[in-house]
């Protein structure tokens, strides 16, 4: 079975890839990256398609579908992956951030793959298990700079919500002088994602912390400040 699917999306998405697509989704990347080079809505139509065939199936016998689509180390199949860990979300426990964090661990190695773990499936676990916030801030202190992207953009989707604003807070003091522009960018997108619903908090974090904050993480963290504000957040 296991066998079978996986090679059953492998050869939808190499039957539908093609050279101008793979060559388009390089240039959003600054490291080479695995791509078979398929357009994202036929991605997400074969995500859907398949799962549909193995929706019935053990969350752990999933689990290890994807774990196979993750060892090819292509973006689209990582995407499905994660699609189809995220669809089980009515199913997850608190064993499954192990599961997580390995995958983070073991198979992201670039932004998208980290964005699309971070933002749905672990987003989601952490408003179904908010203790374990805790264990983003160990990520903070990784020599893994993806790790240290989760512990951010993890947050995005509950912060956008206004929740966890301390917790948020308190991750981007642990990452306020991180050198790596990709964990500056995470730490400054979480942040304006909190400023819609706690626009004055988050400019004060800003005002408070722009003398040590990298320029890339504050210009992502006022963008959707009003013009007044943001100008003076800029000021030196």
């Amino acid at each position: 079975m296991k066998d079978n699917v996986v090679y059953a999306v492998r050869k939808d998405l190499e039957e539908n890839a093609d050279e101008k697509t793979r060559e388009s989704g390089q240039r959003f990347f600054k490291e080479e990256v695995l791509l078979h080079g398929v357009k994202a809505a036929v991605v997400r139509e074969i995500t859907k398609r398949r799962f549909r065939e193995i929706k019935d199936l053990k969350k752990d016998v999933i689990f290890s579908l994807c774990e196979e689509l993750l060892k090819s180390d292509y973006s689209e199949e990582a995407f499905v992956a994660f699609e189809w860990a995220y669809s089980l979300k009515k199913q997850f426990d608190p064993a499954d951030f192990i599961v997580f964090e390995r995958w983070l661990s073991d198979y992201v190695n670039n932004w998208a793959k980290c964005d699309t773990l971070c933002n749905h499936t672990l987003g989601t676990f952490i408003e179904m298990y908010p203790e374990y916030v805790e264990n983003l801030k160990g990520w903070t202190g990784s020599e893994n700079r993806w790790l240290r992207r989760a512990s951010a953009v993890t947050l995005i989707l509950p912060a956008r919500k206004g929740e966890f604003l301390e917790d948020v807070f308190e991750i981007s003091d642990l990452l306020l002088e991180d050198k790596d522009d990709m964990v500056q960018k995470g730490y400054g997108w979480m942040l304006k994602e909190a400023s819609k619903k706690h626009q004055q908090e988050v400019f004060e974090y800003v005002m408070k912390n722009k003398g040590d904050m990298p320029r890339t993480a504050l210009r992502y963290a006022i963008e959707k400040m009003p013009e007044d504000l943001r100008r003076r957040a800029m000021e030196r």
